[in-house]
């Protein structure tokens, strides 16, 4: 029913094609597993005995490799991020060498041995979050359950009853939990910004952040940052095309008689199920925000940053 096909940065509006959008200055972006070629099938996280690691795609068949001791990050609590390298595809092979360890991806496995001989393999696993699908409880306001888009603003759905970003809610709301689940794009070729981005606005004042971080540091302008203010606890993010959530609870910053802020807003983040931000202060509107801090509540809004990011099961439950 749509899709957008971004050049110099002009966002065109033409029919659906859920699979790939044509290539731009970040290289392809595609929205579909089956059609995003080999290595989208090596990118993804790998565990073995007391260890972990996140494959990221480059494109062009060029991968970086983060080694965890422990674990996955969020799935052990002491995870510790050892070693990172480069690695390359060689015909039906992903090389990887670094100073200590050199190794093969294959078969949907890591081999690798350090300098002293020893070897590890790690195998590949695929993470959901534990709330990915979660109903709506009794006397929650559903805002998206693939069935239309009525509740948003400009609201777009898709043929897979996906809803698209660049929407915000018809309603506004004051202080809340939030149930949102979203899907980044495989884009292999873009870096930073350019990388699966959007945003959760909470009342169009406070960002936080969407976008394809997977095996980043986690900083405050990555996923699950509050934009510009605070960083996550832990990068929880999973690799692009998986389906993530957030799970946010909200209270909206206080005002006296005369305007003045006497308390900020406060806000707890599960991140595919992890704390990222507890009980945090937003010192104030992040950027790109559309309303200014006051007492009246606010819309949420599901930025468009020019890549094609969507969102399913959203609800809302209202706090006094």
């Amino acid at each position: 029913m749509f899709s957008r096909v971004l050049t110099a940065g002009i966002v065109t509006l033409m029919a659906w094609v859920p699979c790939s959008f044509a290539a731009d200055a970040h290289g392809p972006t595609f929205l579909d597993p089956a059609e995003a070629g080999p290595d989208y099938a090596v990118q993804g996280e790998y565990i073995g005995d007391n260890s972990g690691a996140q494959v990221i795609a480059l494109g062009n068949g060029k991968f970086h490799v983060v080694g965890w001791a422990h674990g996955l990050p969020g799935a052990a609590p002491d995870a510790e991020k050892k070693i990172e390298a480069d690695a390359q595809r060689e015909g039906d092979v992903v090389k990887l060498a670094q100073e200590e360890w050199n190794g093969t991806i294959s078969g949907g496995n890591i081999t690798a041995t350090n300098r002293d001989g020893n070897s590890h393999t790690l195998t590949k696993t695929e993470r959901h979050s534990p709330t990915e699908g979660a109903k709506a409880p009794a006397g929650a306001v559903v805002l998206f359950d693939g069935a239309n888009a009525e509740a948003w603003e400009g609201g777009r759905m898709d043929e897979r009853h996906l809803l698209a970003g660049g929407t915000k809610t018809k309603q506004a709301f004051r202080n809340f939990t939030l149930h949102i689940e979203f899907r980044t794009p495989f884009m292999p070729e873009a870096r930073g910004q350019g990388r699966g981005n959007s945003g959760v606005y909470l009342q169009n004042r406070y960002e936080v952040q969407v976008l394809d971080s997977f095996g980043l540091k986690g900083e405050d302008n990555e996923c699950g940052g509050i934009y510009h203010q605070a960083k996550p606890l832990v990068n929880m993010c999973f690799p692009p095309l998986t389906w993530q959530t957030y799970d946010i609870d909200f209270t909206a910053a206080q005002f006296d008689g005369a305007g003045m802020k006497t308390k900020p807003a406060v806000v707890t983040v599960r991140h595919n199920g992890v704390v990222i931000h507890d009980q945090r202060e937003i010192t104030g509107v992040t950027p790109g925000s559309g309303l200014k801090e006051t007492a009246e509540p606010g819309p949420i809004l599901l930025q468009n940053h020019g890549n094609p990011v969507f969102f399913r099961n959203v609800w809302v439950v209202e706090k006094p």
